[in-house]
């Protein structure tokens, strides 16, 4: 082996003016969400330990330092490739793009640029730098909506991922502290850089460092807590084979659904403390239920019940079994439209991981099936009503936002009978001061597409189910060649609305409004969406029932659509032209069909079904 090079670095040092590249054999960007939270949660809980507002920018260089792992390359001519690292690297890319973007244009900003990219003859070469990539990055750091959602594995993934990282970073770095973080991150957060130079020393330290044994998790260590303090041979073994058997198909089911369940079933039933997020505090339940579950268990063993070997049988025989098999359903709700749990469906395709122990802290092992199922569908339809509401109001959704609060309902609604669980979270839904017809003026922007997405299927689907319709909403979620899109009634011609809009950026503002958008499918938009109102809207009478809503046919024989308009009051009606008060009035009714959609009474149906 030749020489290898280790060296601790900061992420100015490592990024500042340098080009990795990846082999065409690399595998593809596949971090998901979690991951970037994990990551986030790392990095901002340690700078938070340190931070005081009334800290001079300087008092930075003070604060603790931060070990972010190690990355493997190897130089090959004037060209450095990444053998080991490049999903972390592609990840703090995401994440300097984030705070140059948020910080904008103000004087004591950071400038990240050259940690982002470097720029020769006005063309961007980012620091993980692969051609296919290339358009997605830019489109993020010049926040220009680009359509890639026919790109690659990795450019899919890229975009997806920034998202998620608006959505985890926390509300405690506010404008005031956003600097003092970015200064912490590139100057406080290190890396070693391992440099081979030959790729088979490079892979042949890529093979040490990831092979060479298996480390137990906290899992094995909890298994072997638990079954140790099980005296009587046979219980033991009979034990250990149900342990096997639900971890086993936890396993197979995914990658860390394992670990997750395990997390989200002992916060569920356990957690009492959550760590308050400012300097000094220390981890609460929940939060040592999330990294360390094994040493926590083995803590609070009295305060759980667990004194006896028969007490130790009951937490794996029955408890475990049970919570597991619960969540086992819920993930698969999760991924398969099931109309038993159809707001867990929904629920996770805003990612809201959150929604898992929530759903288990009702439940209890003597619980009925009947009785577990009516839980789980008011919990679930509980959530879907609270995150329609705040993403309607432009409200984040984030898991470090909304962490706190879904603590406090988990841990209120913890073993609660059925109608008990239904009145605390409909008091919960009361307390909420923002509901659909607060917010007036509901738009797409840059980084809301996709939940104005998630809004216009579910809209569509209500209103197609009410009429007799089956429902199609997992196909208009759905990827792929015949994806449905945003479809802007207006096309993008702010000269034809000349007599009603003097400058472009209002009527830019005006046409994305959820009034006037529709879901329709991509080769209609690819068709279609330049033309003037006046002749898409007969290619409208041949799509879904919401975008058929605007021509006169859709309201002749179509007698459950017409019982429908006149049961529920909406003001559905054709419209033959389309202009501002035909959008207003078309915001309007989006308002009030999704007061229908969201509303608090479905808590009661859900308990009854």
């Amino acid at each position: 082996m030749k020489e290898i090079l280790g060296q601790a670095k900061t992420i100015r040092q490592l990024l500042s003016g340098t080009r990795y590249s990846i082999d065409y054999y690399q595998r593809e960007y596949r971090w998901q969400a979690k991951h970037v939270r994990e990551l986030i949660d790392d990095l901002t809980d340690k700078f938070l330990e340190d931070y005081k507002s009334a800290d001079e920018r300087a008092a930075v260089q003070s604060y603790g330092h931060y070990f972010l792992g190690s990355i493997i390359v190897s130089h090959r001519g004037n060209q450095t490739y990444i053998i080991d690292g490049q999903q972390r690297l592609t990840t703090l890319t995401l994440l300097l793009i984030y705070l140059h973007n948020r910080q904008g244009d103000r004087p004591d900003r950071v400038k990240l640029d050259e940690l982002i990219f470097s720029e020769r003859y006005a063309t961007r070469s980012f620091n993980v730098d692969v051609d296919e990539r290339t358009p997605a990055l830019n489109s993020l750091y010049s926040q220009q909506p680009l359509d890639l959602s026919d790109g690659p594995e990795s450019v899919r993934n890229i975009l997806g991922r920034y998202l998620d990282t608006e959505d985890a970073f926390p509300d405690e770095i506010d404008d005031h502290a956003l600097p003092y973080f970015a200064d912490w991150l590139i100057e406080n957060v290190y890396m070693v850089e391992i440099t081979a130079f030959s790729d088979d020393d490079a892979y042949t330290i890529f093979e040490t460092m990831n092979d060479r044994g298996l480390s137990l998790t906290p899992l094995d260590m909890l298994k072997g807590y638990l079954l140790a303090n099980i005296k009587d041979e046979k219980p033991k073994l009979s034990a250990s084979q149900t342990w096997k058997v639900r971890v086993g198909v936890l396993t197979e089911f995914g990658k860390d659904e394992d670990t997750d369940a395990f997390k989200s079933w002992l916060r569920s039933q356990y957690a009492q403390t959550i760590r308050e997020r400012k300097k000094g505090a220390s981890p609460g339940d929940f939060d040592r239920l999330g990294t360390e579950f094994h040493r926590w268990i083995h803590e609070h063993d009295e305060v759980i019940g667990l004194t006896t070997s028969s007490d130790f049988i009951r937490f794996i025989e029955r408890d475990m079994a049970f919570y597991i098999r619960q969540y086992l359903r819920l993930r698969e709700a999760s991924r398969t439209f099931d109309s038993r749990l159809e707001s867990v469906f929904y629920n996770a395709q805003h990612g809201f991981t959150l929604q898992y122990p929530l759903l288990l802290a009702p439940l209890t092992p003597s619980d009925d099936q009947q009785t577990v199922d009516r839980k789980l569908r008011v919990v679930a339809a509980f959530v879907d009503i609270l995150l329609a509401r705040r993403l309607w109001n432009f409200r984040t959704i984030a898991y470090s936002t909304m962490q706190y609060a879904m603590f406090l309902v988990m841990r209120e609604t913890r073993g609660k009978p059925l109608r008990d669980l239904v009145q605390t979270l409909q008091a919960r839904l009361e307390q909420e001061n923002d509901t659909f017809v607060t917010n007036d003026r509901l738009r797409m922007h840059v980084l809301n597409g996709r939940a104005i997405h998630q809004i216009l299927a579910r809209l569509t689907d209500h209103l197609e189910r009410c009429s007799g319709h089956p429902s199609r909403f997992s196909e208009y979620i759905a990827e792929g060649k015949n994806r449905f899109e945003v479809e802007h009634i207006w096309a993008n011609h702010p000269e034809r609305h000349a007599d009603e809009f003097q400058h472009a950026s209002d009527f830019g503002e005006y046409r994305n409004r959820i009034g006037g958008l529709l879901l329709l499918p991509k080769s209609f938009n690819a068709s279609y969406s330049d033309m003037a109102y006046e002749k898409k809207r007969e290619y409208y009478n041949s799509q879904n029932l919401l975008a058929r809503s605007l021509h006169e046919q859709a309201y002749s024989h179509n007698p459950r659509f017409i019982q429908y308009v006149a049961e529920s009051g909406l003001a559905f009606c054709p419209h033959s032209q389309f202009k501002r008060a035909d959008l207003d009035a078309r915001q309007e009714l989006y308002q009030h069909l999704a007061e229908e959609v969201w509303n608090t009474e479905r808590l009661d149906r859900e308990a009854s079904f």
